[in-house]
């Protein structure tokens, strides 16, 4: 049923602080650890009145919309969630942000949003990133969600990769009315929201139901095309395109280069996720069959994706499932939420533990990870302490699986493949950080591929960003 705006009490800033703290319901790890559905239960409309009154409602700017990079109006969000006018709620966060159901669910806001919230000083934060998912799903349910098409200009913009840069340029210029087409290297649209993001976290049938979306908006999607291989940016710009957009993230794992690396059942996380995440029909045909783990898993890493695979191990029946990681836990780069829930869900964790080689059993198959005993000594240049191996000190953890979740890289191809188009570090494409303009006419870029591994948020501001100066650049020069 549709929304029923109600009149709500006005409260003062003591009435709200006295209002108690409740924490997100999840489903019992007993039963979310038997599947791959999402971990949080979603709020009801009660609950998340209740939770948006906790909001006290800074001066401008507030802290939390400051904090956020696509600096939602978090503060008036929150005060129509309170009054039940949830559709304009809504609305209010799709002024700014392109994805707010997936933001919602994947933002780091303890780092973010939640993390800059005043309350925080005397208690919890507001759940900011809750709030900004139930809206968007009400939204949904009760109402239409559509990507509105401006009066067509005649232009045809040509977006490289569909996850979040690319999804959040294409809704502005559709809107600008131009015409999108998208070229995507995988089966699927959805980029990271499909390949990379396990469905425990975001379910892929909230992805799905954005990308219809821009179906219904008009834009076309050209699938199993990579471009730089199978294409090449001049060729699309040959082909009517007046611009480019290139948002192909930074995907190619790291690796270790350390012995046994290469032996069966050491799998990198990006094959270990997507080939127990994704549906087989939308994988490529040699990743389609099932991945089977052993009893003991090992993941070497300390990122948002060392704790999606961790819990995706123990989703698949392993009984021992270990992090190994070369710092301690203040060091970590990955979210703490996701630390926690792998912890709950039965993760262990390793610290001050290198790997150096991985071990072959008698069936050829790894069977352990040789490691040293680390202590930390001067910061290195990311300011973290650095980890130094204690020589003499090695010892070895029993797996029967490895991942190796090490971070990623970019693909060098579109800069191998295109003529005059500035790159830095092994790929990373260069651009004006205002405009994501890149040293070739008319060729725009944002997300991963720009600045290395980074946020859904980010990716999807940046692909804001390069819309607005697209369009500048159709009107002004085609």
């Amino acid at each position: 049923m549709p929304e029923t705006p109600s009149a709500s009490p006005v409260l003062d800033r003591k009435a709200r602080m006295k209002i108690p703290f409740e924490d997100l319901p999840t489903r019992p790890v007993s039963e979310r650890l038997l599947d791959f559905g999402e971990t949080f239960l979603p709020l009801d409309e009660e609950r998340a009145r209740r939770e948006a009154m906790r909001c006290i409602h800074c001066p401008d700017p507030a802290p939390c919309s400051e904090a956020c990079p696509g600096h939602n109006d978090i503060s008036k969000a929150l005060l129509l969630i309170e009054q039940g006018k949830f559709l304009e709620a809504a609305e209010v966060y799709r002024q700014t942000s392109s994805l707010p159901e997936i933001c919602g669910r994947v933002c780091p806001h303890e780092q973010l949003c939640q993390g800059a919230c005043v309350r925080s000083k005397r208690g919890e934060p507001v759940l900011t990133g809750a709030l900004e998912a139930f809206v968007a799903d009400f939204q949904r349910q009760h109402s239409r969600v559509e990507v509105s098409k401006g009066a067509p200009s005649g232009k045809r913009v040509a977006i490289v990769g569909s996850g979040p840069a690319g999804l959040a340029c294409a809704e502005q210029l559709l809107q600008r009315g131009h015409a999108v087409t998208f070229f995507e290297a995988a089966p699927s649209p959805g980029g990271l929201l499909i390949y990379g993001i396990p469905n425990f976290k975001l379910s892929k049938k909230v992805v799905d139901a954005r990308i219809g979306d821009f179906r219904e908006a008009g834009a076309e999607f050209e699938t199993g095309v990579r471009i730089g291989r199978d294409h090449t940016i001049d060729q699309i710009l040959g082909e009517g395109y007046q611009a480019v957009f290139v948002g192909v993230g930074s995907g190619i794992p790291a690796t270790m280069k350390a012995p046994g690396e290469d032996l069966p059942a050491v799998y990198q996380s990006t094959e270990f996720l997507v080939r127990t995440n994704v549906d087989p029909a939308l994988l490529p045909p040699g990743q389609r069959e099932r991945l089977q783990v052993g009893r003991k898993v090992a993941v070497v890493g300390g990122g948002d994706t060392a704790s999606d695979c961790l819990r995706t191990a123990l989703r698949l029946g392993a009984e021992e499932v270990t992090c190994v990681y070369r710092r301690t836990e203040a060091e970590m780069p990955g979210g703490r939420k996701d630390r926690a829930l792998a912890r709950e869900e039965g993760a262990r964790y390793r610290f001050l533990t290198q790997p150096i080689r991985f071990l072959a059993g008698p069936d050829g198959r790894v069977s352990g990870v040789e490691c040293l005993q680390c202590e930390l000594g001067e910061p290195d240049k990311s300011g973290r302490r650095r980890p130094v191996p204690i020589e003499g000190s090695n010892f070895t953890v029993e797996a029967d699986t490895v991942v190796l979740a090490l971070g990623y890289w970019p693909d060098p191809e579109i800069g191998e493949s295109t003529p005059g188009l500035q790159v830095r570090d092994y790929g990373l494409v260069v651009v004006d950080p205002e405009t994501g303009a890149t040293s070739r006419p008319g060729v725009f870029a944002g997300g991963d591929g720009v600045t290395g591994p980074d946020l859904v948020v980010t990716a999807m501001v940046a692909g804001r960003k390069a819309a607005r100066a697209i369009d500048e650049y159709l009107m002004a020069v085609c």
